[in-house]
C-alpha cells in the first residue's frame, strides 16, 4: 500500500479524539481505519492541556494503526471555533505560457494573490475556498484550465483564524509525533460530506453539535459565506441529566447514550433504568420519559439559539433548509424536535461509509474527501518528492554512472 493512497483525518473534539484512515483508490475513498480516544485537556473545543491533548491524540492514532496495520505520519488536522472569520479577496494575473493556455501554474499563481490580504499580527490564513475564476472577464468558472486567455482573475473565500489557537493545535499535533499535512476548517470538511450540490447553492445551514460546541456554516451560492461558532452542546444535556438525576457525570452520559430521547412524546414510559445517586449507595428507578423531560428543554435552546444565530448573520429568510450532524443528534426525536423549533425543512447527515455511519464521523471522513478532491494534487507532489528524495539515495548511483559511462564510451565513438 503506498503513503500516496492513504489519507488520515484528525478530528481533535471537546469529548473525543478520532483519527480516520482512508484510502484511495481509483478516485473511490474506502474508510479502512478508525480510532478514537476520550478527549481530555479540551474544554468547549479550545485547548486548556497541551500534554493530556497529545495523549488524547496518539491514543486515538495508536487505536487505528492497531486497526490497519499501518504507521501513520502524515495527518490532516481539522480546526473550528469563535476565532475563525471569513473575508472575500481577489486575486488577477497575466497568464504566462506564451500559447495564452491556462495552466496549473496559472492558477497556483492567481490563488496565491487572493490570499494577499491585509491582517492583524494576531491572525493568520487557514484556507483559501476559491468561489469562482475570471478569464478575459467571463465570470463563472469553476476550473479555468486549458482555457485560452490573457488575464485570469479568482474571487476567493480567505479563511482566518487566531495564531495562538492553531499554533497550539500545530504544537500537540507535532508533539504527539506526527506530521501536519494540512490543517483544514472543519465546517468546510463536513459542507464536503454533508451537504449536496444544490444544497450549497440555494442556502442551506449545516449546524455541527459537538459535546461542547455548535458550530453553524451558511452555504449559498456553491460555497461557504459565514460561519459561527456557539459554546453550547450535548456536555450541556448530560450536565443536566446528572443534576436532575443526582448522579455522576460519567454515568449520565451513559444513561444518555442508551436511554436518552429529545422528544416527550416518542419517550416510552415502560424503559426503565437505575441510577445510582451521589451521596447515597441506593440505586433509584427512572423512565424514559423522566429522561425526556430534562433532555427535551435543553435540546429546544440549542435549537433556539441556532435559529437566533442564523437570523444575526442575516440569513433568516435566505435559508432553504438546515442540516445537522455531529455526535449530539444521534438521540432519537432530535429531527422530529429541530423541525419544529427550526421552522424548516430539517434533515441528518450521516456518511454512508462501513465502520463510520454516525454523524460524529462526518468532519472526520468529509476531511478525507476534501483532501482528496481539492488538495490532493499538491500533497501528492510533494508526497512524491520526499518519496524520491528517500529512496533515491539507494537507487540512483547505479543509473546515474551507467549513463555517466555510456555518455564517456559515445564520446569516444
Amino acid at each position: 500500500m503506498s503513503s500516496n493512497d492513504i489519507i488520515v483525518s484528525l478530528d481533535i473534539g471537546t469529548s473525543k479524539v478520532r483519527a480516520i484512515i482512508g484510502e484511495v483508490s481509483n478516485g473511490a475513498i474506502n474508510i479502512i481505519g478508525v480510532g478514537s480516544a476520550d478527549s481530555e485537556g479540551i474544554r468547549k473545543g479550545a485547548i486548556v492541556d497541551i500534554d493530556q491533548t497529545v495523549q488524547s491524540i496518539r491514543n486515538a492514532v495508536d487505536h487505528a494503526e492497531r486497526m490497519v496495520g499501518i504507521q501513520i505520519s502524515d495527518v490532516y488536522v481539522g480546526i473550528q471555533g469563535n476565532h475563525i472569520a471569513l473575508q472575500t479577496n481577489h486575486g488577477v494575473v497575466a497568464v504566462s505560457n506564451e500559447d495564452r493556455e491556462i495552466g496549473e501554474d496559472d492558477i497556483e499563481r492567481v490563488l496565491q494573490a487572493a490570499k494577499v490580504v491585509a491582517l492583524p499580527p494576531e491572525r493568520e490564513i487557514i484556507n483559501l475556498v476559491p468561489k469562482q475564476y475570471l478569464v478575459d472577464g467571463l465570470e463563472g468558472i469553476s476550473d479555468p484550465r486549458g482555457m485560452i486567455g490573457v488575464r485570469l482573475e479568482a474571487e476567493a473565500t480567505v479563511v482566518t483564524g487566531a495564531k495562538t489557537a492553531i499554533h497550539n493545535l500545530v504544537r500537540c499535533v507535532e508533539k504527539a509525533n506526527l506530521r501536519i499535512a494540512g490543517v483544514i476548517l472543519m465546517s468546510l470538511a463536513s459542507g464536503q460530506m454533508a451537504l449536496t450540490k444544490d444544497e450549497k447553492m440555494m442556502g442551506t445551514v449545516l449546524a455541527d453539535i459537538g459535546a461542547g460546541q455548535c458550530t453553524i456554516a451558511i452555504f449559498e451560492g456553491g460555497s461557504i459565506t459565514a460561519t459561527s461558532t456557539l459554546p453550547i452542546g450535548g456536555e450541556y444535556v448530560t450536565s443536566d441529566i446528572s443534576y436532575g438525576l443526582r448522579t455522576q457525570t460519567e454515568q449520565a452520559e451513559k444513561i444518555k447514550q442508551k436511554f436518552g430521547c429529545s422528544l416527550i412524546d416518542d419517550a416510552a414510559e415502560d424503559q426503565k433504568f437505575k441510577v445510582m445517586r451521589m451521596g447515597s449507595n441506593v440505586e433509584k428507578e427512572f423512565s424514559q420519559v423522566d429522561l425526556a423531560n430534562i433532555i427535551e428543554p435543553r435540546m429546544q435552546e440549542i435549537f433556539h439559539l441556532i435559529h437566533q444565530e442564523v437570523r444575526r448573520l442575516g440569513y433568516g429568510d435566505k435559508v432553504n433548509g438546515y442540516v445537522l450532524t455531529g455526535g449530539s443528534v444521534v438521540m432519537p426525536g432530535t429531527l422530529a424536535l429541530a423541525q419544529s423549533e427550526l421552522e424548516s425543512s430539517v434533515r441528518i447527515a450521516v456518511p454512508d461509509y462501513i465502520g463510520v455511519r454516525d454523524p460524529a464521523f462526518t468532519s472526520g471522513v468529509g476531511m478525507i474527501q476534501y483532501v482528496s478532491k481539492y488538495m490532493r494534487n499538491r500533497s501528492v507532489s510533494t508526497a512524491k518528492k520526499s518519496a524520491n528524495k528517500k529512496t533515491g539515495s539507494t537507487a540512483s548511483p547505479k543509473p546515474g554512472l551507467f549513463e555517466r559511462l555510456k555518455n564517456m564510451f559515445s564520446e569516444f565513438i
